[in-house]
Formats: structure tokens, sequence, C-alpha cells
């Protein structure tokens, strides 16, 4: 999956809170992949890096995946095709959430 282009249908855009833990912000934009199931019965979640506004879906490379050791799925991490990110950046920037498990990047 990683290098595939993927749609993501956004439903936390930026700047919107968690639905449940109203203290969790979303500092990217975040929502999942019609047609792509995960281990956990749902459609495979993603954050999107490298835009910068609200978005409503999205067309993008899987530049990498988080692999939440303490969970049952993992993030699909989504880019433009011309982006990239070291595993830092993408750390840094879905920590909001990710700072809640124990994860390691693939890429």
């Amino acid at each position: 999956m990683i290098g595939d282009i993927v749609k993501v249908i956004v439903d936390r855009p930026l700047g919107s809170c968690h639905p449940k833990h109203k203290d969790i912000y979303y500092s990217v934009n975040y929502g999942y992949v019609p047609g792509v199931i995960a281990p956990d019965g749902e459609e495979q979640d993603a954050y999107i890096l490298g835009v910068h506004e609200p978005v409503s879906e999205f067309v993008g490379k899987v530049i990498a995946i988080i692999h939440r050791l303490d969970d049952v799925e993992d993030k699909w991490v989504v880019a433009p095709e011309s982006a990239s990110f070291s595993k830092e950046e993408i750390m840094a920037q879905t920590a909001f959430q990710e700072q809640f498990f124990k994860t390691e990047i693939l890429v």
C-alpha cells in the first residue's frame, strides 16, 4: 500500500475536534479510505499531511504507515504525490493523537 494513490474522505477536517474527546484538536485533515477495511472492521483511517486547509476529500499517495503496537489498527499517512516527510516530521504532525499509543512508522 505504500506508494499507492488513494482517495481519503475527510470526516475530521483540520481545525476540528474529536467527536468523543473534545480536548483532541485535529492539526491535520483526517479521514478514511473508502472500500478498504481495517482490522477493526471499519474503513482504513488516514492522516493527510501537506494540505494546510480543511478539505472534505483528498487524493494522494500513501507515504507511510503508523503501526500501533498496542492497538488493533494502523493509520495510513497520505500526502500530495510530490511531498515527502521524514519519520520525525510524520510523528510530530500526528502526535496530537498518536501520543496515546506506542507506535512505529513504516516507510
